[in-house]
Formats: structure tokens, C-alpha cells, sequence
């Protein structure tokens, strides 16, 4: 029975790792073939790779966009990383019924779809555009911040939080640290995989992000690498070996992201401490 229990579990692992990996596996393949080849649902490698590349520096202007998408990107997780980790450091080690309240309050925000929210946050971005335009519509500041930090990301900073040796805390206090002093130096350096985890999310949700920074960037020179692949098929006749291309460019940070960090990823998912 164990040996049939070992069979079905790696019978399912493969099925579902194959389902996982077959998209990108077709998306690398169909940047190596012609349109035609493309939407007939060729399954081989084909010759165009290079002609693809070349025709789509030819279209579009790419390198404005991936600098665009990585301006936002990163600023957008270091922002996040340094908010949330604070707001859930603050709420479970000072941690108060008031406080639990105002935490309960705030998860229950995630319930409110992006959609519901989005038409009053641009009036409200557009009437700031008239006081500060520099944080306004058509900026990448008015992209960056609705979006620097979630509710998610406190929630999972304040559940590992809970993992904290408290020892610690109370070992700088001794040794004469403030608050401050005991969270830069102490709860940052410990938490470290927590960290890893939150910017692979926070990088690859900012990275991929389409609606709000279509809906508050106007300018073709400001706009990011998902709303130009976006304008790629919106054409008449799109080149669908150009699109998968740009698909895969546009796939290269996040998946170099991923990797390098996936070892603390893994470790912060599951609530290491180290």
C-alpha cells in the first residue's frame, strides 16, 4: 500500500508540474516561431527567434517600457517591504484591543475588489493633480502609491512576526536600544526570509500590474512593459511570434527574481525564522 501511495503521489506531482510548466514552455517556443505557426499551435521550435527580436525593437520602443515597469517595481517593493514590516512588527508586538480592531478592519478591506475602488481613486489622484502634480495622474508616483502596500502584505509580516524570539527584544532593551534601534537591527536582520518572501510577491504583483497603471498613465512614453505587450494585440493583425517574444523579455526579471531568492522564499512562506 505505501509503495502504491508513493506511485499515485508522484504520478500526481508530475501531471500537475507539467500543467504548471507547459504555458512557459509554449510561450518560449512560440517566440521562436512565425505568426502563422503560432496560431496553427505549433509545438516546435522554430527558426525566427532572432527576426522576432529585431522586429520587435522594429515596432516598439521596449526599452522605455522594461525601465518604466522596474522604476515602479522597485520602488514599489522597497516601499512596501519597509511599511508593512513596520505595520506588522507594530501590531503584534504592541499589541492592544484597539489595535486588534483596527487589524480586523483592515483585512476585512481585502474583501473590496480593485474595481470597486478604482473610479473614486482616480478623481481622487486627479484633483491631487492640481496641488501636487508630481504624486498626480500621469506619473509614476500616482502608480506607485495606491499600490506600495496591501493588507496581505501587513497580515503576512504580523503572522511571522508572531515567530519572533521575543528574547531578542528584550535582550536590546536591556542593552539600552530604542523601538527603532530594536527593529533595524534586531527584527529586520532575523526576519530576513520574511523579507525575501514579501518582495518576490510585492515584485512580481508590481511588475505584472496592468489596470491601475493603465487607467493613470496617459503619456506613450510612461507607459510599462504589461500595457505595451497589451497594444501589441490590439492591433488589426497581430504578430503573435512578436507578442510571445515581448512576453518572454517581459518574463526575464521576475523569473531571475524568483530564482535567486527562491531558497529564502520557500523559508519565508513557511514561517522560518533565522
Amino acid at each position: 500500500m505505501n509503495k502504491l501511495k508513493q506511485i499515485s503521489m508522484y504520478s500526481f506531482l508530475i501531471i500537475a508540474s507539467i500543467v504548471a510548466i507547459f504555458p512557459f514552455i509554449w510561450m518560449i517556443i512560440s517566440a521562436t516561431n512565425e505568426s502563422k505557426d503560432v496560431t496553427k499551435g505549433t509545438m516546435l521550435p522554430g527558426t525566427h527567434l532572432f527576426e522576432n527580436i529585431k522586429n520587435l525593437f522594429a515596432t516598439v520602443d521596449i526599452g522605455p517600457a522594461l525601465w518604466n515597469s522596474a522604476k515602479i517595481s522597485i520602488t514599489t517593493t522597497i516601499l512596501a517591504l519597509i511599511i508593512a514590516s513596520l505595520a506588522g512588527y507594530g501590531f503584534e508586538v504592541f499589541r492592544t484591543k484597539a489595535k486588534d480592531r483596527v487589524f480586523s478592519l483592515m483585512l476585512a478591506s481585502m474583501m473590496i475588489p480593485f474595481a470597486a475602488i478604482m473610479v473614486p481613486l482616480f478623481q481622487m489622484f486627479a484633483k491631487v493633480s492640481s496641488v501636487a502634480p508630481a504624486i498626480g495622474v500621469d506619473t509614476l508616483a500616482g502608480v506607485v502609491l495606491p499600490t506600495m502596500t496591501t493588507a496581505f502584505l501587513i497580515f503576512f509580516f504580523r503572522q511571522n512576526a508572531k515567530m519572533f524570539p521575543r528574547d531578542l527584544l528584550e535582550a536590546g532593551r536591556i542593552d539600552g536600544l530604542t523601538e527603532l534601534g530594536l527593529f533595524i537591527r534586531v527584527f529586520m536582520p532575523t526576519m530576513k526570509t520574511t523579507y525575501a518572501a514579501a518582495g518576490i510577491i510585492t515584485f512580481m504583483s508590481s511588475w505584472n500590474n496592468y489596470l491601475w497603471p493603465l487607467i493613470v498613465l496617459q503619456s506613450p512614453e510612461k507607459r510599462t512593459v504589461p500595457m505595451l505587450i497589451s497594444n501589441l494585440g490590439s492591433s488589426y493583425t497581430p504578430d503573435y511570434g512578436i507578442i510571445m517574444t515581448a512576453v518572454v523579455i517581459s518574463t526575464i526579471p521576475t523569473a531571475l527574481v524568483f530564482f535567486f531568492m527562491q531558497k529564502h522564499f520557500v523559508a519565508g512562506m513557511t514561517g522560518s525564522v533565522k
